[in-house]
């Protein structure tokens, strides 16, 4: 090491271990001193180890406790192992820079060469664990003046400033590893100095110093960052990656470190100011500058520069130890400029037109009425996935695969909302006496047709009104018990499509089908394709409300309304991915399903096999469903589908094509899931269904205009 840091110039803690006997023999001797103080804080520290969450399998334990003496504070401190201590002390980095992240940057050793912008930048380093060597050097002593921009105090003042920074980052953690260079570094040391560094970063006064650097780096291959705390000016030298790159950019031309040697401070302010540009000083720094000498001692400095100028570099230093791309050049970050650019926010108030709701029974002609009746089916998304038109007699229903989605696998959830679209349609034909028969077309694409006749039927008829006043209420439920007879109304209402009624009210088992649905949803969100697909269902202020989900119509309480705008995002959602997070992106769903009365799976018997359903067997038991869902409101429950993601899935490669990254994970949840609901193999599930009593819902959603029905909400 370079220099003497001459007689009580301790810099480096005296680490104990007191089932070590030598080490317990020094313990004992300390502890005898009347002048020295001891502080133990292990217990304190080990409970607060408690409050992390998830904390690291690796992080140690009690055996591991260290006894540290600071010399120059006559201070002995019980602490936990190192371990332990940065598992506590780091935790707060977490998911700035996350736990493999945190171990990758342990592994750098970053020299720092001056250490008055450089105590800044080595503590902050330090700070936030970004290395695992820190190698400091600076001939000088700290003096009062220092103390404006240096977070030292008055009793450094004498000082070399290389210890004082160490001393500083040993009472923030002791086991991190620091080396000094108190007499500095020229070009004789620079190579000694720079053996083994990741990263050097060159912060000194002197121009000779500073290529001295720059020369040694290119030789080692070390990315070299400077910061000049004006204007939040920052370099970037990958002497690493351009090995043949000229100091200072080339801005120097062919200027050598011995063209610089033995000038005068005035002779080399020509080369300092062609490497600071004079055009992009601070106009404060540029007069101050002609002052030198005259009405000033030095260029100036202030702390909060110098602090900016450390958050800088930093970062640089993140990004080049974790990989992430860094180029060589220069910028500014300039937070005079930052702040001339303020502005008042612009509130985002969500604010909707009011757009009529009738619920009654139109008034028209019979068959516009139907048409009418029949877009007021559910679809998934409300994406209204058919096209409505009266010809020859009858009322086409027409599958449109330009409004299918992902989890419309093989168009079997379109086919189910053509069902419910088919017995909307007959209970409208019914209650006005033109009812005839019905049937499915799958020669060409997917059609269900309705003939136009002079039939009625009562329990159709019954369920016209109830179709059309039908909504989807996402609000939380009180969780009471359902009615006395209420599940036998509901599969009666199935059964009478041959369908069948598969349901849950125990709380565990919603509470367990509350878990599966959730992390269904966080798949669903960090899966790109359905994440975009999710939010673009998603209808705010301004946007057309004709088709997807108006945000109102999500029940969502203040906090949500937050979440909704952070789960919005893509890149938040690909960072989530990347660390296996995002539990909480499925509390929408686990919260609603928790305060339901029941959960239930509208199914119908099939074939067995993935082959085994037809588009008429997913359309028959999307008439089941609405039958379900109308008889439901009847009863006074609010109504709200919540399918999995895995829903319509027959085969494991159709798992694959929804979610490539998480196909084994919806394999186990559908597994799990149908077990739940005692769903058996030849059973297809049109829906599943939340049921609860609450309070109704704020909005309806609205429909798509159709020929000769007019845009009716």
């Amino acid at each position: 090491m370079n220099g003497d840091p001459g007689p009580g110039a301790d810099y480096r803690p005296l680490i104990l271990d007191e089932t070590v006997p030598d080490e317990a023999s020094v313990l004992t001797q300390l502890r005898k001193s009347p002048m020295i103080r001891i502080l133990d804080l292990r217990d304190v520290l080990h409970a607060e180890l408690r409050k992390v969450h998830n904390p690291p399998d690796d992080h140690g334990g009690p055996e591991t406790d260290r006894w540290v003496y600071y010399p120059w504070r006559r201070t002995l401190v019980g602490l936990p192992g190192e371990q332990t201590f940065r598992a506590i002390r780091l935790d707060r980095n977490r998911n700035k820079v996350t736990r493999d992240e945190q171990r990758r940057l342990a592994g750098l050793a970053i020299g720092v060469v001056g250490q008055s912008v450089g105590h800044a930048i080595a503590h902050t380093l330090a700070m936030e664990g970004s290395c695992g060597l820190l190698r400091l050097a600076d001939f000088d002593d700290i003096e009062l003046s220092n103390l404006n921009r240096v977070p030292g105090n008055i009793f450094d003042i004498g000082v070399n400033k290389s210890i004082v920074t160490a001393r500083r980052i040993a009472e923030l953690d002791p086991y991190l590893p620091v080396e000094v260079y108190t007499a500095g570094i020229d070009e004789r040391s620079v190579d000694e100095f720079l053996r083994g560094l990741s990263i050097v970063v060159e912060e000194c006064d002197s121009l000779d110093v500073k290529f001295a650097v720059r020369e040694g780096a290119r030789r080692h291959r070390l990315p070299l960052l400077m910061d000049t705390s004006d204007r939040g000016l920052f370099d970037v030298e990958r002497y690493d990656l351009e090995p043949e790159r000229p100091p200072f950019h080339g801005l120097l031309g062919t200027t050598t470190a011995a063209d610089l040697r033995g000038l005068s401070t005035k002779e080399k302010a020509p080369h300092v100011m062609r490497i600071l540009d004079p055009k992009e000083l601070s106009a404060r720094m540029a007069a101050s500058l002609v002052e030198i000498d005259e009405t000033v001692t030095t260029w100036p400095q202030l702390g909060g520069d110098v602090q900016l100028g450390a958050a800088i570099v930093a970062t640089a230093v993140r990004r080049i130890g974790l990989g992430y791309k860094l180029s060589s050049g220069r910028t500014r970050i300039d937070l005079e400029r930052g702040l001339d650019g303020l502005a008042e926010p612009e509130p985002e108030d969500l604010v909707w037109e009011n757009e009529p709701d009738p619920t009654a029974v139109p008034s028209g002609p019979a068959r516009v009425n139907v048409l009418h009746c029949a877009q007021r089916a559910p679809s998934g998304g409300n994406t209204q996935p058919w096209l409505l038109r009266i010809e020859d007699d009858a009322l086409r229903i027409e599958l449109a695969p330009n409004r299918s989605s992902s989890l419309d696998i093989g168009y079997r959830g379109s086919a189910v909302a053509i069902g419910a679209a088919l017995h909307n349609a007959r209970a409208a034909a019914a209650a006005h006496g033109i009812l005839g028969g019905r049937r499915f077309l799958e020669d060409d694409g997917f059609t269900a047709l309705l003939e136009f006749g002079s039939g009625s039927d009562p329990l159709l008829a019954r369920d016209y009104p109830a179709a059309l006043a039908r909504d989807t209420n996402r609000k939380l439920g009180t969780g009471a018990p359902l009615d006395d007879g209420v599940l036998a109304g509901l599969a009666a209402a199935a059964a009478a499509e041959g369908g069948a009624v598969r349901a849950i009210t125990g709380r565990a088992e919603l509470a367990h089908a509350a878990a599966l649905i959730g992390e269904s949803d966080r798949i669903r969100h960090l899966t790109p394709r359905l994440h975009q697909e999710m939010y673009g269902e998603l209808r705010w202020p301004g946007e057309d409300l004709r088709t997807g989900i108006d945000v109102r119509g999500m029940e969502l309480a203040p906090d949500e309304q937050a979440k909704v705008r952070i789960g919005g995002r893509a890149d938040v959602m690909a960072r989530l991915h990347e660390w296996s997070g995002g539990v909480a992106l499925g509390e929408y769903s686990r919260d609603r399903v928790l305060s339901s009365s029941a959960l239930v799976a509208v199914t119908l018997p099939c074939r067995p096999g993935p082959d085994g359903a037809s588009l008429a067997d997913y359309a028959t038991a999307g008439a089941a469903l609405q039958r379900v869902w109308l008889e439901a409101g009847r009863r006074g429950l609010a109504v709200q589908p919540v399918s999995p993601v895995f829903l319509y899935a027959r085969h494991p490669d159709e798992l694959i094509a929804i979610s490539p990254d998480f196909a084994d994970t919806l394999t186990s949840l559908q597994g799990r899931f149908l077990d739940l609901l005692g769903v058996p193999g030849h059973e297809i599930m049109a829906l599943v269904l939340r049921l609860s009593y609450a309070a109704a819902a704020t909005v309806r959603s609205r429909r798509l205009p159709v020929p000769g029905a007019g845009d009716r909400s």
